[in-house]
């Protein structure tokens, strides 16, 4: 295998450095075109909802036997928010064009941990439409458990707001992975262009690949 030098090769890449940075623009544009028209962003939108002591009495005395129930009931109380039966009531409610399938895909519960708070979180191409679905979805969910349970034990902690940025979109981030894949596209190129030419640049080369003397050098000469 024949060796690099790699001063010539340092040379052959400044002497080129204007197609990189084209490569590079290149790779930027088409990239930031492509998740414009490719990539919907995306909004999310969270409200909290907490177990309480069911207690109306005005007594805010909240015993165990309430704490461990509440507990036990965090797990079932976040299967049942995204039940059809409220899911459906929720896009009754709000006019919503997605069926229930693709709204509860649109949606995540959590429980907080070692909390009696759960989070329903829902994303949207709408941020203002996730927001209110959030907060539906609280509203119906708390009805429900009326229903359900016969009890009144949940409280909104925080509603949701309107989110300002898509979780999907870092121009930023996405812009750096394109920097990085146009300089390594562009300099891939320009190697293999380096390793597969042959021809002779300098005197030097004759010498040290032909074995030749070199007894004299005809200058290149520009016209005027």
């Amino acid at each position: 295998m024949e060796e690099i030098n790699l001063r010539e090769l340092f040379d052959y890449f400044k002497s080129k450095i204007t197609w990189v940075i084209i490569a590079v623009i290149l790779v930027i544009g088409i990239g930031n075109i492509a998740t414009i028209i490719m990539r919907v962003p995306m909004y999310r939108s969270s409200t909290t909802i907490v177990l309480v002591s069911e207690n109306n009495t005005g007594d805010s005395t909240y015993n165990s036997s309430e704490l461990q129930l509440n507990k036990n009931l965090v797990g079932t109380y976040s299967e049942i928010i995204k039940s059809r039966k409220v899911l459906n009531e929720v896009i009754s409610n709000l006019g919503l064009s997605y069926s229930t399938v693709d709204l509860s895909e649109n949606i995540s519960v959590a429980a907080v941990e070692n909390t009696e708070i759960i989070r329903i979180t829902v994303a949207d191409a709408d941020n203002k439409q996730a927001a209110k679905i959030a907060n539906e979805i609280a509203s119906v969910f708390m009805t429900e458990i009326q229903k359900f349970y016969k009890l009144n034990n949940v409280s909104v902690i925080d509603k949701a707001e309107n989110s300002l940025n898509p979780y999907n979109v870092n121009y930023i981030k996405d812009n750096l992975i394109y920097l990085i894949i146009g300089l390594a596209l562009s300099s891939g190129v320009i190697f293999i262009m380096f390793y597969f030419d042959t021809t002779i640049k300098t005197s030097e080369e004759i010498e040290n690949k032909l074995g030749l003397t070199v007894l004299g050098v005809v200058p290149k000469v520009e016209r005027n």
